[in-house]
C-alpha cells in the first residue's frame, strides 16, 4: 500500500548535554520519509520549502526512493527553522527560536499519483493544513494516522476536534493524552479519546516506552535501552514513520499488526537519538533494524509459571 506523509520538511539547531549542531536536515515528513525508506514501504512526502534548501538534501530523498513531487519550493522563501535547547535529563527542552517563514502559508499540494494512497500520515500541523488535506484525497484513506500537540489544542480546539473525528489512529505524548481528555489516569485518557473518534489510541511515554490502546485492549513496550543519547528531535516522528510504514508494508490494521507495528517504530525511533538529526537514521539498514528488534524481542520475552 501507498504511504503519504504530510508534514515538515526543515532545518534545526540543536544543543543537548553532548553537543551541538548549526542548521541541520529536520522536520516530521523528513523523519516519517526516512523511517519508511528502511522498510522498503513506498511514501510520497508532502511539504513546503524555501529557496534556501539545500539540493543535496532533495537528491538524498530521491536515492532512498522517498518521492518529493509533493514537496513545493517557494524559491524566494526560506525554508521552516526551528532551534531548541535539551537539559540533562533529556526530556526536558527550550524553544530558543521558532521561524514559520515558507509554513506559515502553507498550502497543501498532494501529487495526482498519490491522492489514492491508502495510508495517510497527518503529522503535527495545523489542524486546517491536516483537513484540507482529507478534503484533496480521491477518497478517504483505508487508514489515517493523526499527530498533534497541547499548542493546537490551546489554539485550534474546535477544529482540532474535526480533524480527530475522521483519524483512525492518534499519537501523543501522555501530557498530551491528559489534556485533549481531562483525565489523570492514562485509561480513563484514552477511553474519552476513543469516543471522539479514533480507533486507536497510541500514548507516547519517551523513555519509558509506549502504549497502544483499542477497545478495551491494551499493549504496553518499553524504550530500548541505549548506552548512548545524543539528540532526541525527532525520534517521536521516527516512531510514527516506521509504525506507518509497517502497516502500509503489511496492508494490514488490525490490533495484532500494530503492536508489531509499535516495535518497529520503537527501534526505528532508538537509532535516532544515537546521533544528532538525521544521521543515524540515515545509514539505518533493513538488518540493522531486524537486529534492534531482535534486542527487543530478549528485552521483552519471558516465561513464567503461574
Amino acid at each position: 500500500m501507498k504511504l503519504l506523509s504530510v508534514g515538515t520538511v526543515a532545518f534545526d539547531a540543536i544543543e543537548t548535554p553532548f553537543g551541538k549542531t548549526d542548521k541541520i536536515l529536520g522536520g516530521s515528513a523528513t523523519y516519517v520519509g526516512l523511517a519508511a525508506s528502511v522498510l522498503n514501504t513506498v511514501v510520497d512526502l508532502v511539504s513546503v520549502i524555501g529557496g534556501d534548501f539545500p539540493q543535496e538534501y532533495l537528491d538524498m530523498f530521491t536515492s532512498k526512493n522517498i518521492g518529493i513531487k509533493g514537496i513545493e519550493t517557494i524559491a524566494d522563501g526560506k525554508t521552516f527553522f526551528w532551534a531548541g535547547k535539551y537539559y540533562n535529563d533529556m526530556n526536558s527542552r527550550d524553544t530558543l527560536v521558532t521561524e514559520l517563514n515558507v509554513l506559515e502559508n502553507f498550502d497543501p499540494k498532494i501529487p495526482a499519483h498519490a491522492a489514492d494512497a491508502e495510508v495517510l500520515m497527518l503529522g503535527n500541523l495545523h489542524p486546517a493544513v491536516q483537513l484540507a488535506v482529507l478534503d484533496r484525497m480521491n477518497q478517504r484513506p483505508k487508514l489515517v494516522v493523526l499527530d498533534t500537540m497541547n499548542f493546537w489544542m490551546d489554539l485550534t480546539w474546535d477544529l482540532l476536534m474535526e480533524v480527530i473525528a475522521k483519524t483512525d489512529v492518534i499519537t501523543i505524548n501522555d501530557e498530551e493524552a491528559r489534556q485533549l481528555s481531562g483525565e489523570y489516569s492514562l485509561i480513563k485518557a484514552a477511553k474519552k479519546i476513543h469516543e471522539m473518534g479514533p480507533k486507536f489510541v497510541i500514548i507516547k511515554k519517551g523513555e519509558h516506552g509506549a502504549l497502544l490502546f483499542h477497545e478495551g485492549k491494551v499493549f504496553a513496550i518499553p524504550a530500548l535501552l541505549l548506552e548512548e543519547v545524543y539528540d532526541p528531535t525527532g525520534a517521536g516522528d521516527t516512531f510514527a514513520g516506521g509504525f506507518v510504514s509497517h502497516l502500509a508494508k503489511k496492508g494490514k490494521f488490525d490490533f495484532e499488526t500494530m503492536k508489531y507495528a509499535l516495535i518497529v517504530g520503537s527501534a526505528l525511533a532508538s537509532f535516532t537519538v544515537e546521533k544528532f538529526g538525521t544521521e543515524q537514521l540515515q545509514s539505518v539498514t533493513p538488518e540493522m533494524l531486524k537486529s534492534r528488534i531482535q534486542q527487543f524481542k530478549e528485552l521483552t520475552t519471558f516465561e513464567v509459571e503461574i
